[in-house]
């Protein structure tokens, strides 16, 4: 049978404690059998598939340049920031497969999905890119129309008579 412990101080004295306490998550790098590294982001309902893999900075999304599908610079500078924040910004060739949503949407989508790509490539970017809060996912979804409502909060002019 198991020994009995009579006081919190016994079990921070064993051994299997103090390893479990002591270990900190071990980030590895997460190549796939041609040397990329495959990510999924998401943002609104933009789902964006991305893969990285060295190359010269090209780009390319849903098989068009990323100057034609993303027109706006304000898009295309959303979607490069992981890149300026890892100082990586010609080292990579990008592949995006990106479905859903609108453009910011599907921007944003690719921004968190490039950002866990570049972790699983580089898993020294990291802290860095976790820093700017380019890991975690949006999570703002449009709210649901409710009935007897217009959309989803305004309601219908109300009136006595």
């Amino acid at each position: 049978m198991a020994e009995t412990l009579n006081s919190l101080a016994e079990l921070g004295g064993t051994s299997v404690a103090a390893d479990v306490a002591n270990a900190a998550p071990i980030h590895v790098q997460k190549l796939d059998k041609e040397g990329r590294a495959y990510a999924t982001g998401k943002r609104k309902n933009a789902i964006a598939r991305v893969w990285i893999k060295p190359g010269k900075g090209k780009a390319t999304i849903n098989g068009k340049a990323l100057d034609v599908y993303f027109a706006r610079p304000v898009l295309r500078m959303i979607l490069n920031q992981p890149l300026v924040i890892a100082n990586r910004t010609t080292q990579y060739d990008l592949i995006v497969t990106v479905a859903g949503g609108g453009l910011s949407g599907q921007a944003g989508a690719v921004r968190h999905g490039l950002a866990k790509a570049l972790t699983y490539f580089e898993p020294d970017l990291r802290p860095a890119l976790k820093k700017e809060g380019f890991l975690t996912r949006d999570s703002r979804v449009v709210e649901r129309k409710k009935y007897g409502h217009k959309k989803a909060r305004a309601s219908f002019q109300f009136s006595k008579r």
